[in-house]
């Protein structure tokens, strides 16, 4: 079993920012920039569809499996020598589109995440194929779970009590169901005994859709560390190993969880 209390302070920059719709050398550009504030942090987490917003024209925007914003995100890693992730558009080695978060790391390599649950509601269920497995990512020995805005409805996809140190949303969640965000964020954070970091847009997307941000980090009570309200640029929180292995030890009611299996 890992000495948690030996885990080092992870620092987390996470950049809530405008999109510019279905432009991705657009909005490269203005991440780069952006960046430059990121520095310093261990983990930096961008939007979901970050290159495009919420778009359901997943044939004409989506990048191969080595396209132009993967080697722009092992560029970033590399310059910032921090994790970068945020989720785009990528056409799959089968053909299927997928909303799938890359993870790009300092030295290179990347590993991803294809997000589970498609919004129904926006028709993103006919226009891309759902992801099939859970992804659990390690950083600095930190164990890290990402997921992608709906998925943060279904507690199921997101419950692992025992493995998980933080569960991390990538999102373009609209400010039409802010309550919602923000009331599931601190459930998911005290039923997992985990950190949570959680990072939505700004501004209107090209439908019409507007966003109100509320990117946050949340420790294993629910208790806010950081919350970003409708603000524009990169905030910055800092995560104890130390504190989340005090409190699993004073409650350890991941012990007294429920055993279940996922179908895929």
């Amino acid at each position: 079993m890992r000495d948690l209390s030996q885990l080092p302070d992870l620092k987390l920059a996470l950049v809530q920012t405008t999109l510019a719709w279905h432009d991705a050398p657009a909005n490269r550009a203005h991440f780069a920039g952006l960046l430059e504030q990121a520095r310093g942090a261990d983990l930096v987490i961008l939007p979901e569809m970050f290159t495009t917003g919420f778009s359901m024209d997943s044939a004409a925007l989506a990048e191969g499996e080595e396209g132009e914003t993967h080697a722009w995100l092992r560029e970033q890693s590399a310059r910032l020598d921090a994790v970068v992730c945020g989720s785009l558009i990528v056409r799959a080695a089968d053909g299927s589109y997928r909303n799938r978060l890359l993870w790009a790391r300092p030295d290179g390599g990347m590993a991803h995440y294809d997000k589970r649950h498609l919004f129904r509601m926006a028709g993103e269920n006919r226009h891309y194929t759902a992801g099939e497995h859970q992804v659990l990512l390690e950083w600095k020995g930190w164990h890290i779970r990402p997921l992608v805005c709906y998925d943060l409805r279904f507690p199921v996809w997101s419950r692992d009590a025992e493995d998980t140190d933080l569960l991390l949303y990538t999102a373009n969640w609209p400010a039409a169901r802010r309550q919602h965000w923000n009331r599931l964020l601190p459930a998911r954070a005290i039923e997992n005994l985990c950190y949570v970091a959680a990072v939505n847009r700004v501004g209107e997307d090209g439908k019409g859709h507007a966003y109100s941000g509320d990117s946050q980090v949340l420790d294993f009570q629910g208790d806010s560390l950081l919350l970003a309200g409708n603000g524009d640029g990169v905030f910055h929180a800092s995560l104890s190993g130390q504190a989340l292995a005090d409190y699993r030890q004073r409650f350890p009611a991941n012990l007294d969880a429920d055993r279940f299996v996922i179908e895929p």
